[in-house]
């Protein structure tokens, strides 16, 4: 999930729904509630830990730190110097993985899950064209950034970096948490723990009532955000990161053929045919040993 975040078109919610945690980790964070607040207050520590799935909790966060200190540096890397490989790779990921998860919980197609599969996947694609715009450096757009943030956390396909890109607030977010302000960081965090807590108690309710068609609906979402996971790219606008480099603010999808006329770089065809190989291999080799498991078991 640490890892995903860095990639555009891909997030941590992509991450949780390709490996099969999505529904746990819903259900984990909305259970931060009342109740378990209670527990803390009455210093039921060890209760507290069970109601919360504390264990799950500690190893994802753990997880998710560790990737963000590490490998996401690495992908960081490759998607500077060979972004059409590590988009290659990540679009053929998400392509094959997807139907092989939703064949597992979806074996009947009804209208409404089509519809919700249809409308999720229109409105992730449009998203994928919306251009930054001018927000206002204020702290209740702060706040409010942070709760879009914690909210799309959840939805596959919408990292937190293209938020805050589409809401004109990465150079700003990215330099506060480089010139340490703690106030505004205190404000970004709380926003983003709003939305987590508050969307994650809507998510568990529409997956307890209705999982097929949420998770159709998400299914939506990751397959339309692919159009931001495309390998190449025309890019129109860069913003400045925390460390001095650009980053492709705003970008089209073009063919391959178009790519080294539109930017004078080679298109590496057949080293993104191989990354698209690979990305399939990978997916259906997790599926033939996760089957060989449950078999056994």
């Amino acid at each position: 999930m640490g890892a995903a975040e860095v990639i555009p078109g891909v997030s941590g919610g992509s991450g949780a729904f390709l490996t099969g945690i999505y529904e746990e980790l819903i259900h984990s964070i909305r259970s931060v509630d009342r109740h378990s607040l209670k527990l803390l207050t009455k210093f039921k520590f060890s209760d507290f830990w069970d109601y919360v799935n504390g264990n799950f909790l500690f190893i994802l966060t753990a997880g998710i730190l560790t990737s963000l200190a590490s490998i996401s540096r690495l992908i960081s890397y490759v998607l500077k110097h060979n972004p059409i490989l590590i988009g290659s790779f990540f679009f053929s990921l998400i392509l094959i993985a997807v139907p092989l998860i939703m064949r597992e919980d979806i074996k009947k197609w009804e209208p409404a899950h089509i519809i919700c599969f249809a409308m999720a996947l229109l409105m992730a694609y449009a998203l994928t064209f919306l251009p930054p715009v001018q927000a206002p450096r204020t702290v209740w757009f702060l706040f409010f950034t942070g709760v879009f943030m914690g909210t799309v956390t959840f939805i596959p396909g919408i990292s937190m970096a293209f938020i805050l890109i589409i809401l004109g607030q990465y150079e700003y977010a990215t330099s506060i948490l480089f010139e340490f302000e703690i106030t505004q960081i205190l404000i970004i965090i709380s926003g983003v723990l709003a939305g987590l807590i508050g969307f994650s108690r809507f998510l568990s309710y529409i997956l307890g009532n209705y999982r097929k068609t949420t998770l159709a609906l998400l299914a939506g979402f990751m397959m339309g955000s692919l159009n931001k996971v495309w390998p190449w790219r025309e890019v129109f606008e860069y913003v400045t990161n925390r460390n001095g480099q650009q980053v492709p603010a705003y970008d089209r999808s073009i063919l391959p053929w178009d790519y080294f006329t539109t930017t004078g770089k080679d298109p590496q065809v057949f080293q993104a045919i191989l990354m698209m190989a690979l990305g399939v291999f990978i997916v259906v080799l997790i599926e033939k040993i996760a089957s060989r498991l449950k078999t056994k078991i």
